[in-house]
């Protein structure tokens, strides 16, 4: 008798017994660890979707982890029949968004001017004397999300990128969104959250092709709470009304003076040069934050004079509006549902995930599957496709309800598998996108424009790079714009970072202007309700809708 366990996508048939790292081992799949199956660096996690029942119960060490998640060096398959499905935090075929395009400045525009520099073997950091060496010069950039990593290495002295190179936050086993893992930081109390990130991150760092000592400087960019987490501050004042790190409210008390984040990689328990320093791009205010300052960076938002607005959809969708003369920027609690989190058949952009979904005359249904293999779930691309033709094809209304009765439809095509959607997905993606439109409302209402007003509407980030914007637009995820108004350029916060590493002037300039940026809080806004209610329905948004409210 034997165990089916699919790992990572790959299969194989097991005898009990062993651990699921050793079957990982066995399998060649590199599970991160620091402490070599002891069970203290918390680092091997795996996520059960199916078989729990087939595992042994969680030990001493697992207490911290809740729902699926697992450490696969307590973790023992001890079943003789049956099936396991897990995978590591780290799979190598997640679609993550590391380039950007499309924009208006590029790092490789920019004449190197870093604030590590070189004099023969001297190596200076900001004219100080930190290392000698007579290699390259490194730099990292990290734009560190509440799903996803991005790493990307460059030289200093050139601009050159040497590396990129990306896996899924490990933090996801403290939930799904900020406000769950600032509620997991503030109860564990044991900064494991960070470890974890760091564990990872280490790792990461050590598989880039330079020597890690060679590294050194770090930005990091990021939302507030990610950010704040991975420099070890405490998070719990982002969780609470009026929603503030704690560098805003010690900026506001006048004990700083930006809020921006300084610390040494040793510190931090970083393998790149000890005494790099390892910079936090500042944050706008509230959730809104260096990730979205990284995005005007990518867009030159202190020299625009064209009226833009950047949307970066996801857990928290960024929004800002504005140009060199005025800034407005609000954040959207849009939750997981666009990255296939919540929803029946949802997954993120792997191998197996539908991106892209046509439904045919006689109703069949045509669709683009991720590696061209069996469909295994829907990703958040193929959720937007679906929810557009279902609503082209009048099977649901625009209150997101099945016109034939049902609570649910099937996606087979009898080829084995069993793919469903339900009205209950339905909703969930309707608030998504209702927190998500609310915010485009009540910014451009404040600023007191209409959507035609705007001559560019960038898209950034993974989720907008792959979307369809035709089917975006007709559901009212965005607006019901001119095409050629529309960019996607995709993960303009990592392009931003790098801005920042090679640009001292460009990082004096963001620190400038983030302080110009007025926060539109979207909980206190009269009209928030009213424009929620309206954005979960699927009607294309219109110009002339932003200032009914007003």
């Amino acid at each position: 008798m034997s165990v089916e366990l699919h790992f990572n996508n790959q299969y194989s048939t097991v005898a009990p017994g062993f651990s699921l790292f050793d079957y990982a081992e066995s399998l060649g799949i590199h599970v991160p660890t620091s402490c070599r199956k002891q069970g203290k660096c918390k680092e091997c996690l795996v996520e059960i979707s199916e078989g729990m029942e087939c595992l042994s119960e969680p030990v001493e060490q697992e207490a911290h982890l809740k729902d699926n998640f697992r450490l696969s060096c307590r973790c023992r398959i001890i079943s003789d029949t049956g099936i396991v499905r897990c995978h590591t935090m780290r799979r190598g075929d997640m679609r993550i968004e590391r380039h950007a395009l499309r924009l208006p400045v590029s790092h490789k525009s920019l004449k190197p001017e870093a604030a590590v520099t070189r004099n023969g073997d001297r190596i200076l950091l900001d004219g100080e004397e930190i290392d000698r060496s007579g290699g390259p010069i490194h730099g990292l950039a990290m734009d560190l999300g509440t799903t996803t990593v991005v790493l990307r290495l460059l030289n200093l002295e050139t601009g050159e990128v040497i590396a990129d190179t990306s896996f899924e936050n490990p933090q996801r086993f403290g939930g799904s969104d900020v406000m769950s893992r600032i509620h997991y930081d503030y109860e564990q109390r044991d900064k494991l959250l960070k470890r974890t990130l760091t564990g990872y991150l280490s790792h990461a760092i050590e598989e880039l092709p330079v020597d890690p000592r060679s590294i050194y400087e770090m930005v990091v960019v990021g939302n507030s709470t990610m950010r704040d987490l991975f420099f070890g501050l405490n998070v719990y004042s982002i969780g609470q009304n009026p929603y503030r790190s704690i560098t805003e409210l010690e900026m506001k008390e006048g004990k700083r003076a930006t809020t921006s984040l300084t610390e040494s990689a040793q510190r931090l328990l970083l393998p790149i040069h000890p005494k790099a320093r390892v910079y936090g791009l500042p944050i706008i205010s509230g959730h809104v934050g260096a990730d979205a300052a990284a995005c005007m960076l990518a867009v030159d938002l202190a020299n625009e004079e064209r009226l833009v607005a950047i949307m970066d959809i996801g857990t928290n969708t960024e929004l800002i509006v504005g140009n060199k003369h005025k800034i407005l920027a609000a954040s959207c609690p849009a939750g997981p549902a666009f990255e296939g989190g919540k929803i029946s058949c949802g997954m993120p952009g792997l191998p197996g995930a539908i991106e892209k979904i046509r439904i045919n005359a006689d109703g069949s249904f045509d669709w683009q599957v991720i590696g061209d293999g069996q469909p295994e779930g829907v990703c958040g691309s193929g959720l937007i496709d679906l929810l557009s033709e279902l609503l082209r094809d009048g099977q649901i209304n625009h209150l997101g309800r099945f016109e034939n009765g049902e609570t649910q439809i099937t996606l087979d095509s009898g080829n084995g598998f069993h793919l469903y959607f339900k009205e209950s997905d339905i909703n969930e993606l309707a608030q998504a996108k209702g927190a998500n439109v609310a915010g485009l409302h009540i910014v451009l209402s404040e600023y007191g424009i209409g959507f035609d007003d705007l001559d560019i509407f960038y898209l950034a980030g993974g989720f907008g790079r792959h979307l369809n914007v035709a089917s975006a637009k007709r559901i009212g995820l965005i607006p019901n714009l001119d095409d050629a108004k529309i960019w996607q350029v995709g993960n303009a916060a990592i392009e931003g970072a790098c801005i920042a590493l090679l640009s001292g002037a460009k990082r004096r300039e963001l620190e400038k202007l983030v302080k110009r940026v007025v926060h539109c809080r979207l909980e206190t806004n009269p009209a928030f309700f009213d424009f929620f209610v309206e954005g979960c329905q699927f009607n294309p948004i219109e110009s002339a809708d932003v200032l009914h409210y007003v």
